[in-house]
């Protein structure tokens, strides 16, 4: 009896049963072999195969590839499908090709000649096909094997409509990867006609080529507005017939009205002709007109059809912000949407409302629903309606408002979600800062944001608010009083004392003729804080109190007591020891004009934009109208570089009125420990201690670019110049890494192609496998971008990666390559041992070949506590009471690869006579002794 043919597949069928059949993968396996080997020797041995037999052998070969399994025959049968007049088959044909062949394939030119021989047919199904594959396919080989045919197919007057559509949206697949693909010249105004076209799908289809077309180049698509316009009024417009028929739930063509509403937001003006302007205007009146009427149907249907052509109609108007009546026309449509069940009504209108606040001619509109946005900030149950609600509090704001939507948002955030809060508190302090007209007001505003969301408060914003307080005279008595009263609360948020100890510092002696803030007093309460807080915050702490030697020279005694006691301690912080014991000593020997020059007030800071600004213009980009940047001029902000800045100014601060560059990364680039180098610097706060816990800025054209610091560091400044500043973080687990490369523009330019690429041979490579992914090609001006990278240890390596960065800065090319950190001692995994175990391992690693060992000078006068902060940042494990003299150093720790793991011990022996160190290490293989023992030479 004859096989039954069809397109059922019995075969198949039984066999994707048997497979999902299977109690195990290794079953799974094994009948997948089994019928891998059946499908080989069939198409190997059986030359007489009829095209239902490849084409169900062709299937099992498809669904074994989707299940994950690699397939490495079957290509040439597939190809042979196409030439089948079945549609089946042919199917089949294209289906396999465009899911496995590579475009590298020996069997491209086949598979090329095959379609070509498919768009020439005359039938449309075989035209479908084959168009449908070029655009799954969608190679550049493609794009320029059939840049003529397919334009040809959708202009000609002879193509079905069906074949027109596929071939618009195959032309707008192909013109995504390969721009160049779409003739000029008098292919344009053909393309444009389309819309003119009687087919809705044909129409439907061209509307989307021609708006991607009018992106990349509108100039030369222009005449499409016209057309547009047109169409979309007869559409719309009850006396027209055009497309009638193709009504959803009562509305005429929704998705096709969708697509042209937004084809003419390309353009702005949409056009400059009046009749067409006119036409345009009642098109869009109609559209509001409309969305008053009763609804036609209940069903869900026919509200969603008739709302998405009411929205885009609503952002057309927005985007064109031309027309007084239509804004308002359509603020007053937003606001009835405002309280709507539906959900996404709701947001869609708040979403709308806030592009409305933006206008001058729909703002005062929009502050009418006021009362129900600050509703819908405190009862929405769907927290993006509520974060919407305070996008649009935040964008109707001004200066008749703001205190009162500042003192809601202030309300609401006591009990905001965690997802807004810090966006939030953003928000509440630019509006604080730029609709102040009291500055006691905005400083009340601040502490508040401080003691009711303290974790959410970034240091912009609390840098923000001692920028103002030095820069008016006016508030700092103000200031000083409520901060000193904030800080008697039992809880008191860090970053209050942030605050507080730096106004204190500052101004302090405003307060100080009140017996309830006398100077001890002050003294006392910022002290009582102290042991409460992060290494960094005691360190500003620490020059507040220098500060108060200078203000207040009756309690001289009492901070001279605290920096003793904290200088003769073994404390676990060296730098706070340090810090103490250098303060100490200026107290003592500095006279008193000296002291009072040194430690004088801070100087007014230049003025200059919002820094909070831009920091909620990246969280959100497109919220924050740019106008608002360029309206709101405030005190300079302070540079991350001064995060733990001491509030000392030395006679250097005098030289830093300049333009500061502000860290971008919240990172910091080390200054030289001299603090004579302070001079070089245009940190807007000094530290007289120089790199302590902040650091500063570099201010000349010269790049900043110190790789090795990272052999001790996960995350910081990679690289600094005058245009591009690069941050790294980073963090590694055996033999994996993740690494945030941070890139941020210094200038007032975008930075246009930026293009890092990686810098790594093919054989280094198979030792430490690193991807990389891509950024987009601008780095718009004052903005940072983030690009993350993978790393994986396959086996050791010497040296490391490094990465070419190119842009153009002002019209010139830009380039230059850094090391990434990326060094071998990153993939250390500490290992704990004990004097035993130690020396018994080093005794068995003591062959020629497993150890390395080099006598080098001090970098830097001995620094003996300093070099055990360094090799307890390296990676391995510092080991205590190990070594019987004390000041040797040794280490342990274990490096992983993917193909092993490689132990490594150390030891550093240092000569305080001689000012020289002697590094030795031992590890079980002969390229990790000696990559460590260089990596470590010279860095102590």
């Amino acid at each position: 009896m004859a096989p039954v043919r069809g397109d059922g597949m019995r075969g198949l069928a039984v066999f994707i049963s048997d497979i999902r059949n299977c109690k195990s993968k290794e079953a799974e396996v094994k009948r997948i072999n089994k019928e891998l080997a059946n499908i080989r020797s069939k198409f190997k041995g059986d030359k007489t195969l009829d095209g239902y037999q490849k084409k169900k052998y062709v299937c099992k070969l498809l669904f074994i590839f989707l299940l994950g399994h690699d397939i490495d025959f079957g290509h040439m049968e597939a190809v042979n499908l196409l030439s089948s007049n079945k549609y089946s088959e042919k199917q089949i044909g294209y289906l396999f090709i465009s899911v496995l062949v590579n475009t590298n394939s020996d069997l491209i030119r086949l598979i090329i000649q095959s379609i070509k021989n498919d768009l020439q047919s005359r039938n449309p199904v075989h035209v479908n096909l084959a168009l449908q594959c070029i655009a799954n396919i969608g190679s550049r080989d493609m794009a320029e094997s059939f840049s003529n045919e397919i334009p040809k197919l959708l202009v000609s007057g002879d193509t079905m409509d069906v074949v027109k559509q596929s071939a618009a949206l195959c032309l707008l697949r192909l013109f995504r990867s390969s721009p160049d693909i779409i003739p000029g010249g008098e292919w344009t105004s053909r393309i444009i006609h389309l819309l003119n076209d009687q087919h809705m799908g044909v129409v439907t289809a061209a509307t989307s080529l021609i708006d991607a077309l009018v992106k990349r180049n509108p100039d030369e698509y222009k005449g499409c507005v016209n057309l547009a316009v047109s169409r979309l009024s007869r559409i719309v417009t009850a006396s027209y017939t055009d497309l009638q028929d193709y009504t959803y739930y009562f509305v005429p063509a929704p998705w096709l009205s969708v697509k042209l509403l937004r084809l003419l937001q390309n353009y702005n003006p949409v056009t400059e002709e009046a009749g067409v302007r006119a036409r345009l205007n009642e098109t869009l009146e109609t559209i509001l007109n409309k969305a008053q009427e009763p609804p036609k149907s209940k069903k869900v249907q026919h509200s969603n059809a008739k709302n998405a052509v009411l929205f885009e109609a609503i952002n057309l108007i927005i985007h064109s912000d031309s027309e007084p009546n239509l804004l308002v026309r359509a603020c007053n449509q937003l606001g009835q949407f405002l309280s709507n069940r539906e959900t996404n009504l709701r947001y869609l209108a708040l979403e709308s409302m806030c592009h409305l606040a933006t206008s001058e001619f729909s703002h005062e509109e929009v502050k009418k629903h006021q009362e129900v946005v600050i509703l819908s900030m405190k009862m929405e149950k769907d927290v993006s309606v509520r974060q919407m609600a305070v996008d649009l509090l935040y964008a109707m704001c001004d200066r008749g408002n703001a205190e009162e939507i500042v003192q809601e948002m202030l309300n609401y955030l006591e009990t905001a979600d965690y997802s807004i809060r810090e966006e939030m508190v953003l928000k509440v302090a630019i509006l604080a800062e730029k609709y102040a007209t009291d500055y006691t007001w905005y400083v009340d505003v601040i502490l508040n944001l401080i003691r009711i969301a303290g974790d959410y408060v970034s240091e912009e914003v609390w840098y923000r608010v001692i920028q103002i307080v030095i820069n008016r005279e006016e508030v700092q008595g103000y200031a000083a009083k409520t901060v000193f009263e904030a800080l008697q609360a039992p809880a008191c948020h860090e970053n209050m004392v942030k605050v507080g100890g730096y106004i204190l510092g500052e101004f302090g002696n405003l307060i100080a003729g009140d017996s309830r803030s006398a100077p001890l007093v002050q003294f006392k309460l910022l002290h009582s804080k102290y042991h409460l807080c992060s290494p960094m915050t005691r360190a500003l702490l620490l020059s507040t109190y220098i500060k108060f030697i200078n203000l207040f020279p009756e309690i001289r005694t009492n901070i001279q007591d605290v920096f003793r006691q904290h200088s003769n301690l073994r404390s676990a912080d060296a730098e706070l020891q340090q810090r103490a014991s250098e303060y100490l000593q200026l107290s003592i020997v500095a006279s008193t004009d000296v002291l009072a020059t040194v430690l004088e007030e801070m100087p007014s800071f230049p003025e200059r934009e919002s820094s909070i600004l831009a920091v909620l213009k990246k969280k959100k980009p497109g919220r924050v109208p740019e106008n608002e940047i360029r309206e709101s001029k405030s005190p300079a902000p302070l540079t991350s570089a001064a995060q733990n800045n001491a509030l000392v100014n030395n006679s250097h601060s005098k030289l830093n009125n300049s333009n500061a560059n502000t860290d971008l990364l919240g990172l910091s680039t080390p200054p030289s420990n001299n603090i004579g180098s302070g001079s070089n610097s245009n940190s807007t706060l000094i530290d007289v201690l120089g790199d302590m816990y902040g650091s500063n800025s570099n201010n000349n054209s010269s790049a900043v670019y110190n790789t090795k610091k990272f052999l001790f560091k996960n995350n910081g400044v990679l690289f600094e110049n005058e245009m591009l500043q690069i941050g790294v973080k980073s963090e590694f687990r055996q033999n994996l890494g993740r690494l945030g490369l941070f890139y941020g523009n210094k200038t007032q330019v975008p930075l246009t192609n930026f293009n890092p690429v990686l810098q790594w041979s093919a054989e280094d490579a198979l030792k430490l496998n690193v991807q990389m992914k891509v950024v987009e090609p601008t780095l718009e001006a004052g903005a940072q971008i983030q690009q993350l990278l993978t790393a994986e240890c396959i086996e050791d390596y010497a040296d490391a990666p490094t990465i070419e960065i190119s842009f153009r800065y002002n019209g010139t090319q830009q380039k230059f390559s850094i090391k990434l950190p990326l060094s071998v001692n990153k993939f250390f995994e500490p290992t704990e041992m004990n004097a035993e175990s130690f020396f018994a391992r080093w005794k068995n690693l003591s062959g020629e070949q497993q150890r390395s060992q080099k006598v080098f000078k001090a970098a830097q006068p001995l620094d003996l506590p300093g070099a055990r902060n360094k090799l307890m940042g390296f990676g391995m494990q510092l080991l205590d009471q190990v070594d019987p003299n004390p000041d040797n150093m040794v280490c342990a720790g274990i490096i992983h690869t993917q193909s092993q793991q490689v132990g490594c011990l150390m030891r550093l022996e240092p000569n305080k006579q001689a000012q020289m160190f002697r590094l030795t290490v031992r590890a079980s293989k002969e390229t990790v002794t000696r990559e460590i023992c260089d990596l470590l030479t010279d860095q102590f």
